[in-house]
């Protein structure tokens, strides 16, 4: 897609709480009844893992229609080292522009970004049939595990993709989730207060 009335920023605090709107609105009753990721973002922007420097905004006509950012994080390599990597979301685009190619634009333009800072790759869950189109691999490919996911259990969500090629070649090991995302449904509730009420719904394919 081609569309010269795209711009891609840095997120300004000015733009927080149009960001976490826009976070809400297009997350709201899709893995869960409500959503947590306006207050994971609202969080996160404080945690010292934050990278700031791919905190992105994407605006079509002036008008804010997506945003991505990244944390760093580490596996836990079997050898005992840490390896650090880049972890990635809460991403997005707007409701009624979803599914028109601009999340892939906004994702693409993030990796390469964070390449050209020097990360060495990003781990995140997502799904594959999507984030493939931009490199992604299922993660079980580089010998990553999933933290605390028994052997068993399906990891078919959690993707990876080498931003320097050969980064991972020597490592095995588990994946460790940014604390900051784990947040608590109380806090969630008395955040989510700011915004206009919506209502939440139980529906087929929520994971929460």
């Amino acid at each position: 897609m081609n569309d010269k009335n795209i711009t891609i920023r840095f997120e300004r605090p000015e733009d927080h709480r149009a960001v976490e709107n826009l976070i809400r609105e297009s997350f709201w009753n899709v893995y869960r009844p409500g959503c947590t990721e306006h207050y994971v973002i609202h969080v996160l922007r404080d945690d010292p893992a934050f990278v700031k420097e791919l905190d992105f905004v994407m605006e079509k006509d002036g008008k804010l229609i997506g945003q991505n950012m990244f944390m760093k994080t580490v596996i836990n390599a079997d050898d005992g080292r840490n390896t650090d990597v880049l972890t990635m979301g809460p991403i997005c685009i707007t409701p009624e522009l979803k599914r028109m190619g601009y999340g892939k634009i906004l994702l693409d333009y993030s990796l390469e970004k964070a390449a050209q800072l020097g990360y060495g790759a990003v781990l995140f869950e997502g799904n594959i049939n999507f984030y493939g189109k931009s490199g992604f691999n299922y993660s079980s490919t580089f010998g990553i595990r999933y933290h605390d996911l028994p052997e068993d259990a399906d990891a078919s969500f959690f993707l990876c993709k080498e931003l320097i090629p050969g980064y991972l070649n020597d490592v095995t090991g588990v994946y460790q989730t940014p604390a900051g995302y784990y947040v608590d449904d109380a806090d969630v509730e008395v955040f989510d207060k700011n915004f206009p009420p919506k209502e939440k719904l139980k529906l087929p394919g929520q994971i929460f």
